[in-house]
């Protein structure tokens, strides 16, 4: 009697491939973790906090509501022309009296409301930025001929942030719909 073959593939070593490629990949892989906003925070201190008197000259203050409005130095505004409504706050280029007196001295204030979404304060805040940018951007051509960098020596930097120096002031979040009162 003649005896019949078998076609079968024999696959008990796949499962121990697949592990081992799966273990390469896993070990291989690199995840890019999310970083957030880079902020840098004052040094904790036990003393009770200072009040500073400043000049409300030199405030330009950001009121984001439950309703995701913008309120800025008292009067709506809208987010598309935050940007060079602060930029012109800083710079001040006019000499107005009702502008920062130097923009070393322009501080941006932002406080919004528990009720504000997270996209909105990231879009306030991203101009609020993106204004002392384009600023630095405009200070490093005029010095160096360049755009401002992150791959400018140290001194130049410094020299710029000098000029336009990064201040903003967040207020603590206030309850919801507290700040139209």
């Amino acid at each position: 009697m003649a005896k019949r073959m078998d076609n079968e593939v024999n696959a008990s070593s796949m499962a121990d491939i697949a592990f081992l490629l799966l273990v390469f990949f896993l070990v291989t892989t690199t995840m890019n973790p999310d970083t957030g906003i880079t902020v840098k925070l004052p040094p904790w201190s036990e003393d009770d906090a200072q009040e500073v008197k400043l000049n409300k000259r030199n405030v330009f203050a950001v009121l984001v509501n439950a309703n995701n409005d913008l309120l800025v130095r008292g009067e709506p505004e809208d987010i598309t022309s935050l940007r060079e409504r602060a930029k012109e706050f800083i710079a001040n280029p006019s000499h107005r009296e009702d502008l920062a007196e130097a923009p070393n001295k322009a501080i941006i204030s932002l406080k919004n409301d528990r009720g504000t979404k997270y996209a909105t304060y990231i879009m306030v805040y991203n101009e609020l930025k993106a204004a002392y940018r384009e600023l630095w951007d405009a200070e490093s051509q005029r010095l160096y001929g360049v755009p401002y960098s992150e791959d400018m020596s140290t001194e130049q930097k410094k020299k710029i942030r000098s000029k336009y120096p990064f201040i903003l002031s967040e207020a603590e979040p206030t309850a919801f719909g507290e700040e139209e009162k």
